[in-house]
């Protein structure tokens, strides 16, 4: 791969030069939408408010410039703080910003490596899956603030959530229970009918007001830095890093994963537009090496954001570099004010972000499509709420596979077939050939390991035959396993003096069957390109005294 090739070039930004008016609306649109679920997901990610604004800034601005796709916005996502928060429990602040490096490292060498368009391959019924259970996971990480409820305990999210409603119930609290719901109602309904105006910025604002004026009981966000902290490497500690390696792996899956599919998100909602997958990569590898240096969680392209973007009006890449601009500005110049924030308020902005983010048509319409499938979509949903998304993705991704190994095997078949085309002019001739006990057997599709062992039990057990001919043209597919199966038959056959005959053999397949030995014992001799040329053959073989003896 040309590396030149997943760099930033001069024409990123001639457009944005020529015409930044369409551009500067729409990153501060994205900027007024992007501020409180930064700020939200910063606190539910477990390093705070101020780790969400630094990610959203730096990862935004660098992801911006480097990355594959000209309307992605990048930043801290509810996907992300899924997977964070086990790794505060287990290491720290310090491991957070560890993981969070060794991830964008790793995401380099994939982009580099060319795997950004391996997202294709990702079965849908997964997807859909784990994005459902994402939604339910971060609606469970709100319920403590929604409660107000300081202290939660439980290693996963679902147990925190229960025990809060547990404190709850002992010390209900339901100012702050009716302020999340009246800012969710809020940001659904206006999304809806008003999508263009900001309603989660302007719900928070107004319950910000609110609590102020009238001196409510709702627990603020707290003090906030009013700058972006100077870079530093001291987060790091070389006695963590062998235990950190696979949180980093489990980070990068996702921040690769995420991104790549909010880039064709953004393709498909922006006509002509097609995005770079290594660049993307790339893009998203030096952001997540950036952002922990100013105390930042990882990042990934936000498909919320994103589409917010593309919506504004976004032509080129100055919008997203605009939002992280703006959210700067945001820290140095309102930090007193977002510190006011009622947290109650943010978990309102996120329950409304988990509904948005389930489709329920394209989870119905993968449900009808088939039950494998309706099955696939459910273990991953449970298995992304019960345990994590990283395992998620794995079992999911592992079922589909075999699934889709066994809808594969079906499609190989092995059946008797008539020895001449034309029946009504050559019934006299077939004839002729069953009673001088030649059969031929088409084999069509995959012959593979999770097929093959079928074609030994039919073939093996022919009888009251003295040659068998397999038309192996209709074969799409012969791994080892299928040729070694394959051999076994012939084997059998051969052991039971009924000679094997091959028809329309490919060069490849002939040359694996030929490397483990499983050619008919004459080799060339009983090898023909045509079906005909080997029924010739076969009359001629039972028709020989040779023949008549077996």
């Amino acid at each position: 791969m040309n590396a030149l090739a997943l760099l930033p070039r001069r024409s990123d930004w001639k457009p944005a030069l020529r015409s930044p008016g369409t551009d500067l609306v729409s990153g501060l649109i994205v900027a007024l939408v992007a501020l409180p679920l930064a700020l939200g997901f910063g606190i539910s990610s477990g390093l705070g408010a101020a780790a969400g604004l630094s990610t959203a800034v730096v990862a935004g601005a660098i992801a911006a410039v480097f990355g594959g796709s000209r309307f992605q916005v990048s930043g801290p996502t509810g996907a992300m703080t899924v997977v964070l928060v086990p790794i505060v429990g287990r290491h720290g602040a310090s491991g957070v910003l560890t993981v969070g490096l060794l991830a964008g490292l790793v995401l380099v060498v994939l982009a580099f490596a060319g795997v950004g368009r391996a997202v294709r391959y990702m079965p849908a019924p997964v997807i859909e899956g784990f994005t459902a259970g994402i939604a339910v996971v971060i609606a469970l990480q709100q319920v403590p603030s929604a409660l107000q409820v300081a202290h939660a305990e439980g290693e996963k999210v679902w147990q925190s959530a229960f025990d809060a409603v547990g404190q709850y119930i002992s010390h209900p609290h339901h100012l702050a229970l009716a302020t999340t719901l009246t800012v969710a109602a809020v940001v659904l309904a206006g999304g809806r009918y008003l999508p263009k105006l900001p309603f989660s910025l302007i719900a928070v604002a107004t319950a910000t007001l609110a609590a102020q004026v009238l001196d409510l009981d709702l627990t603020p966000i707290g003090t906030i830095p009013s700058e972006l902290p100077a870079p530093t490497l001291g987060f790091v500690h070389f006695d963590q890093l062998g235990s950190l390696v696979a949180p980093a792996l489990a980070v990068a899956a996702l921040a690769a994963l995420e991104s790549l599919l909010s880039a064709t998100a953004a393709d498909a909602m922006a006509v002509g537009t097609r995005h770079n997958p290594d660049r993307e990569l790339l893009g998203q590898g030096v952001a997540n090496i950036a952002a922990p240096l100013f105390g930042g969680v990882p990042a990934t392209g936000a498909i919320a954001r994103t589409a917010v973007n593309v919506r504004s009006g976004a032509r080129t890449r100055l919008s997203a570099l605009t939002h992280a601009v703006v959210l700067a500005a945001i820290i140095y110049l309102a930090a007193l004010l977002v510190a006011k924030i009622p947290l109650a308020a943010l978990a309102g902005v996120l329950l409304a972000t988990t509904v948005r983010m389930v489709e329920t048509a394209s989870l119905a319409a993968i449900a009808r499509a088939s039950r494998g499938d309706a099955v696939v979509m459910a273990i991953t949903f449970g298995v992304t709420v019960a345990l994590d998304l990283v395992t998620a993705v794995a079992v999911g991704v592992g079922i589909a596979t075999v699934l889709a190994l066994r809808s594969v095997a079906k499609e190989a078949r092995l059946q008797q077939v008539p020895l001449e085309h034309d029946d009504s002019g050559h019934l006299a001739e077939e004839d002729d050939l069953r009673h001088d006990h030649i059969v031929a057997y088409r084999i069509d599709g995959p012959v593979f390991f999770a097929a093959a062992h079928r074609f030994l039990l039919e073939l093996a057990d022919v009888s009251d035959v003295r040659v068998v001919i397999l038309r192996m043209s209709g074969i799409t597919a012969l791994d080892t396993t299928g040729a070694l199966v394959l051999k076994d038959a012939i084997g059998k056959l051969e052991q039971r003096h009924i000679t094997v005959l091959m028809s329309g053999l490919r060069q490849d397949h002939r040359r694996r069957l030929a490397a483990i030995g499983a050619l008919p014992a004459d080799g060339d001799a009983h090898i023909f390109a045509h079906t005909p040329e080997a029924i010739a053959h076969a009359r001629g073989y039972t028709r020989s005294p040779a023949g008549q003896n077996i």
